[in-house]
Parts: structure tokens; sequence; C-alpha cells
């Protein structure tokens, strides 16, 4: 599998875009908007205001701060080296523990995105 810096920014960048469109129907639909109502829900409006300029942002609003978190693939363990398999997203700072997940296929192409704690 090609780990390379290059590589590793066209799926973050391929991730983010497979959440933008999950808004509108398809895969990860429902964790998507899970994960936004929660939040928005939870978390206090300056959080909202500092970061996205109002204190009850659109859906929308909140995808665009997304922040990688981490990429991993099953077989991290054997080899040392940090797979990209999965891509984890969350909000900036220290304000949660869940993330969206969204994994990859053998090809590279989006295969899932999924809430996770």
């Amino acid at each position: 599998m090609n780990s390379s810096p290059e590589e590793i920014e066209r799926r973050r960048l391929v991730a983010l875009e497979a959440i933008r469109r999950s808004l509108d129907g398809g895969v990860g639909q429902g964790s998507v908007k899970l994960f936004i109502a929660h939040h928005l829900d939870e978390i206090a409006g300056d959080f909202w205001s500092e970061n996205c300029g109002t204190k009850r942002p659109s859906p929308s609003q909140v995808i665009a701060i997304l922040v990688l978190q981490s990429h991993w693939g099953e077989d991290d363990e054997d080899d040392g080296e940090e797979g990209i398999d999965n891509f984890d997203f969350s909000l900036p700072g220290d304000v949660t523990n869940y993330v969206i997940s969204v994994s990859f296929d053998e090809v590279g192409e989006v295969d899932d995105i999924v809430m996770e704690s």
C-alpha cells in the first residue's frame, strides 16, 4: 500500500469531501448527522463562535472545521508504520472524544463513514 505523504493528503481530501457529500445522502449520512447534532447540543456556543463565527453553525460549517486526528490500518502493529485504511476526523481542540472515521477499500476509494468514540 502506498502510504506516501501525497497519498495520505489525497485520502484526507477525499475523506473530507465524502463527509461533505454525506449530508446530501449516501455513505455515512446517519453517522455524520448524528455527530453534528450531538455536538451542537453538547458543546457551548462560545466554542462555535470562536471556530465558526456563530453560536449555532450549520452542518456544513461544522464539517468545515473538522481536523484529521489520525490515520491507521489494520496491520499497524505488524510493520510499525501508520496505515492509511482509516482516517479519523474530529473537532479542533480537546472538546470531544468522538470522531468521524472514514474507511477506504483496497483501491483507495471510500468504503464507509461512521461515528466512533
